[in-house]
């Protein structure tokens, strides 16, 4: 799997295909499909859907700063000389260069997120609205584990979208990816969703401790969907889309969304705090992908759930009395069948928020009431109520 790769420009080389950029497209809505009395679906078309979202999605160049280099390189890692007539090649000072994501507007008032990657390195960032105008933006805040980012326009009265609920995406759901593909205009492409809670260890490179649990969907996407909108059949956000596997850097076939329980979790944080406030249950699991050989090198009984492999002491977990070769099997009363599953239950929610775990130790069902830590600072911040709920009246969704 690898991160849509960003196009760049130097001042130097112009191209015509400077502004491509990071990422995913996911996709999706077919509207309320309906059988018919013979048995066959008719299916609605991703109008309503499109023409809801398509307003809130954003297209976002970063500036990147030229530095001078002993080697010469520039900021994309090329190596640029020129001749200074004694013969000898010379290191030439990086000039600006730029790239470009997507991102989608949350709020009126002129928060967007996207992607971390999208954002990290620039020394200036620009938004372009659906309507052409052109602002300025700031970056508010960034979470490299999850890779999402929040920045911030000067403006007021902006189409923006809410979130739906994650938890209730599933298997076979039509969606709809939106975003700039290729420094095209606004793009709307469609899928399903292929799977739920992919880990393909693309957020290892910018974080010691990374959230991965990735809606998956065979939408078409390309460098440039970085940041973007993945919405329902109600042009709701579900995912913000983010990666794509692919052995050449364009579409392939699978992209990966981040789940928009996460994304709601991390940008109300970063909106309130300037920083994601992470919750931490405190035991170490198996693998997702673990094979019967290594079950039994482990010593790891067969069983439902999350193998815990080790308990940290004074943790939540420990607390609620779980144990080295447990099985946890439920958060919140929602089935966990893997370690990604349960990490994205956990990570949308905050130090000394109280879940209800159920777990296996010694053949007998346990359930208990944990509640979860995080570091002082951040657990004393998270005390507070959020600011920020992004939540639509019936009447404006009317409207639209």
């Amino acid at each position: 799997a690898t991160i849509a790769g960003t196009t760049w420009n130097s001042s130097k080389h112009p191209t015509n295909d400077a502004l491509s950029g990071d990422h995913v497209q996911s996709t999706s809505v077919f509207s309320h499909s309906k059988f018919t009395g013979s048995g066959s679906v008719q299916m609605a078309d991703f109008e309503m859907a499109a023409t809801k979202a398509a307003p809130a999605v954003v297209h976002i160049k970063a500036i990147i700063g030229g530095r001078e280099t002993n080697e010469g390189a520039s900021a994309n890692g090329l190596q640029q000389y020129f001749d200074d007539g004694s013969g000898q090649e010379q290191p030439e000072r990086s000039r600006a260069q730029m790239a470009s994501g997507s991102g989608v507007s949350v709020s009126a008032d002129g928060y967007i997120v996207t992607n971390n990657h999208v954002v990290e390195h620039a020394s200036e960032l620009m938004v372009t609205l659906n309507n052409k105008k052109d602002y300025k933006a700031t970056i508010v805040g960034v979470d490299p584990s999850s890779d999402l980012a929040v920045i911030k326009i000067d403006a007021e009265d902006l189409p923006y979208l809410s979130f739906a609920n994650s938890d209730d995406v599933h298997l076979g759901q039509w969606v709809l990816a939106i975003g700039y593909p290729l420094n095209l205009e606004t793009t709307v492409t469609s899928g399903i969703v292929s799977a739920k809670a992919r880990n393909i260890g693309i957020n290892n490179k910018n974080s010691k401790s990374p959230v991965e649990s990735f809606i998956q969907t065979d939408a078409a996407v390309n460098p440039g969907n970085s940041g973007g909108a993945l919405v329902n059949t109600l042009g709701e956000i579900i995912g913000i889309n983010s990666a794509i596997a692919s052995p050449t850097g364009s579409y392939a076939g699978y992209s990966y969304a981040i789940p928009s329980n996460l994304v709601k979790k991390v940008v109300t944080d970063i909106i309130k705090y300037g920083s994601s406030k992470r919750a931490y249950l405190g035991v170490s699991y198996g693998s997702d992908q673990m094979s019967e050989a290594d079950r039994k090198n482990n010593n790891i009984k067969e069983g439902d759930g999350v193998f815990v492999m080790d308990v940290s002491p004074g943790s939540a977990a420990a607390e609620a009395g779980i144990e080295k070769g447990d099985f946890i099997t439920s958060v919140n009363s929602h089935v966990i069948n893997t370690g990604t599953e349960m990490l994205e239950k956990i990570s949308s929610l905050r130090p000394g928020d109280k879940i209800s775990i159920t777990f296996q130790h010694n053949g007998e069902v346990k359930t208990a009431e944990v509640t979860l830590k995080g570091n002082d600072a951040d657990y004393a911040a998270a005390q507070e109520a959020p600011a920020f709920e992004n939540q639509r009246d019936e009447e404006q969704d009317e409207q639209q």
